[in-house]
């Protein structure tokens, strides 16, 4: 298995707030960058002191912080790469309580950076599933179980989405039903695939959408039937309540996407550790470039 990018790397990549802004710029505004001011191919200029350059021709200002998580914040660029490497390199992810540890910052600015770089996860498109495909539900919060599919009482919805041998999607959804679930699979799993399920009804009209659908019986205490069972998406949210419970403790139902969108992540690049903070920096990359 390849190598994961350890802190020695980030440390020589990353020494200082200058190599953290040159790299948003160089991530942003590319080899060749063009001005939208003057209208040509130019080099850009730090401005002392300012996360700005400056355009050699015309004095053009750009600001390659803008649309990205570090735009308003005054937490120092190089602070912010530590949280990423931190979390890129954490099996079950990184708790506010650590990050403030770690950075030496307030509670708050912990908090915020985490979830900021939450939202930038989110980013990563892993629709198009195809192949042999695991649907589940599952249910996350709360202090008891609820009955199934009837919204259980402090609890929110997820549903799961796992290609054997490929990546996970989970999703917040309002409730368990097939006019729920449904649509989440036909948006996320290529027609002609074959979907995994148990018996719950919300799944019995796959076939007519395009699939082949195989189901175990649960109720019935059958967890494999031939190659059909939903082991690997069982397995994830096993994985999932671990990682809460072991790190986060609690997470409210408001924040629970974007905790997913994490966990998604980091399990979809689980087998490339190498590759986890240079996709968290292709992100980046994908935010719109803004000028003065």
């Amino acid at each position: 298995m390849p190598q994961t990018y350890t802190f020695r790397q980030f440390d020589a990549d990353y020494p200082d707030n200058d190599a953290c802004l040159a790299k948003i710029m160089e991530l942003r505004y590319g080899d060749n960058p063009f001005c939208r001011e003057c209208k040509r191919h130019t080099k850009y200029h730090r401005i002392a002191k300012r996360r700005a350059y400056a355009c050699q021709f015309c004095g053009g200002h750009v600001y390659p912080c803008v649309g990205t998580p570090f735009e308003k914040s005054r937490t120092p660029l190089r602070d912010w790469f530590f949280a990423m490497y931190l979390f890129t390199t954490t099996r079950h992810g990184v708790a506010a309580k650590e990050l403030e540890r770690q950075l030496g910052v307030t509670y708050k600015t912990a908090w915020r950076i985490g979830h900021e770089l939450r939202k930038l996860m989110a980013g990563m498109d892993v629709s198009g599933l195809f192949g042999e495909v695991e649907a589940d539900e599952t249910y996350v919060g709360g202090k008891r179980p609820g009955k199934r599919g009837r919204g259980a009482d402090g609890k929110s919805v997820v549903v799961g989405l796992k290609q054997r041998q490929g990546p996970v999607k989970s999703k917040v959804v309002p409730d368990a039903k097939r006019r729920t679930i449904e649509p989440e699979i036909v948006r996320n799993v290529r027609q002609g695939s074959v979907v995994h399920t148990d018996e719950w009804f919300a799944y019995r009209g796959l076939a007519k959408r395009g699939y082949t659908h195989r189901t175990v019986h649960h109720g019935a205490q059958e967890w494999v039937k031939g190659g059909s069972h939903t082991n690997s998406i069982e397995g994830y949210w096993s994985q999932i309540k671990r990682s809460i419970r072991g790190t986060h403790v609690h997470v409210s139902a408001k924040h629970l996407p974007k905790y997913l969108a994490e966990f998604d992540f980091r399990h979809n690049v689980r087998k490339r550790p190498d590759l986890m903070f240079p996709l968290l920096m292709e992100l980046i990359r994908q935010a719109r470039p803004a000028a003065a």
